[in-house]
């Protein structure tokens, strides 16, 4: 299942933030280092369901109002503090629990209520913006830990034995989740040859790595009680990097549409009233309405579709065995959706079913158009294929 991690610096709300996506249990307390082992869960990406584009008014069955949520792994690690990487804080346990990780989520304390290390200090006593790159820093200095360990005799194998750098550096740095791809990516933009490279190069290409094998975003958590210019000011400063949340309006929300309160789904930018509401829960849920009418929902659902859709560049693809009926061979319509990197062929998709079905890949079928298609073809977002295969 794919990763994304969520990371930041203590008492931030990334606990609040997980719960919010995932309706876990987990600690939640105002104090540093409430989380202390890596949390993880199982929250979904929220994409339009391709059920009645092909025809099936009455839904798949697996859709909610044409919205399909397919899961990934969300990971919530322990803080982050500055030095991390020297061993500060927890360091290096928070480090190598986002080592699965494919993106990032970097949960920032918008409110300006905790200093550097997470400790309280109450709301706008802090300025968000020194936390921006700090998590950059120190996951690029990770990097570069793990690289520095044994460059000089990594380097001496490189020029006594020859061969791709990319291969060698990949031996030293496949454990941190970084790919080849990524590596080669790197060594391009460095344009110089790495046995001759010096401490800075070496920090420049950690860096390089980390913006190629943990992309991140940023969740401006608390934008409930933060101050108004800290929201915008951080927005005005990151651009599009920058989603304003509320973990805890995503909380109250889920919790209320559980109870039959409200309707909503995760990633609406508005509910609706279902039950007859005490006079406090009306008056919290007036509070809540009005942050997302500012901001356009509580954000939550739209940094995990970001770290997904934008930043790592997925697509979803529905497998069914019949082309005509949508569905596989129980009878189910549209049973499964796979999250596949952009570019996949249909012949990936063989292969991401099953090992024997790519082995014995004859062509597949376009279901929408029921049209054939070679190995080679290119699969598009919302593609739903039949597969067909000697095995």
């Amino acid at each position: 299942m794919l990763s994304v991690g969520l990371a930041g610096k203590p008492n931030s709300g990334k606990s609040t933030f997980f719960k919010a996506a995932t309706m876990a249990e987990v600690e939640i307390a105002n104090y540093p280092f409430t989380t202390i082992d890596a949390n993880h869960g199982v929250s979904y990406v929220r994409v339009p369901c391709p059920c009645l584009e092909i025809g099936l008014t009455e839904g798949c069955g697996r859709c909610v109002d044409g919205m399909r949520f397919v899961a990934i792994e969300l990971i919530d690690v322990a803080g982050l503090v500055p030095d991390a990487h020297l061993g500060k804080g927890l360091g290096n346990e928070f480090l190598d629990a986002l080592r699965v990780a494919e993106s990032v989520i970097h949960v920032l304390d918008a409110s300006g209520g905790t200093d550097a290390e997470g400790n309280p200090i109450g709301i706008g006593n802090y300025d968000p913006v020194k936390d921006v790159k700090f998590l950059e820093y120190e996951i690029g200095m990770w990097i570069y830990g793990i690289l520095k360990r044994n460059w000089e005799k990594l380097m001496r194998n490189y020029k006594a034995l020859g061969g791709k750098p990319e291969q060698i550096i990949f031996d030293q740095l496949g454990g941190a989740g970084v790919s080849e791809p990524n590596i080669r990516r790197a060594l391009a933009d460095m344009k110089t040859d790495p046995g001759a490279w010096k401490e800075e190069d070496l920090k420049r290409f950690a860096g390089l790595l980390r913006v190629y094998s943990k992309p991140l975003i940023i969740a401006a958590n608390k934008v409930d009680v933060a101050p108004k210019d800290f929201v915008s000011r951080l927005i005005s400063l990151t651009g599009e990097k920058v989603i304003p949340v509320s973990g805890a309006a995503e909380i109250a929300l889920r919790t209320a549409d559980k109870a039959g309160l409200i309707k909503y789904l995760p990633g609406d930018k508005d509910f609706t009233v279902k039950g007859q509401l005490s006079k406090a829960q009306q008056a919290g849920l007036e509070k809540i309405s009005a942050i997302m009418k500012e901001y356009g929902g509580t954000g939550i659902q739209e940094c995990i579709n970001r770290a997904v859709f934008d930043l790592l560049d997925y697509i979803v693809i529905y497998p069914v065995e019949d082309e005509t009926k949508f569905t596989d061979n129980k009878g189910r319509v549209l049973p499964d959706a796979y999250l596949m990197k952009r570019g996949s062929t249909t012949k990936d998709l063989a292969f991401r079913i099953h090992s024997d079905i790519g082995q014995g890949f004859l062509f597949a079928v376009d279901a929408k158009s029921k049209r054939r298609l070679g190995g080679e073809h290119e699969l598009k977002d919302g593609d739903v294929i039949k597969i067909v295969s000697t095995k």
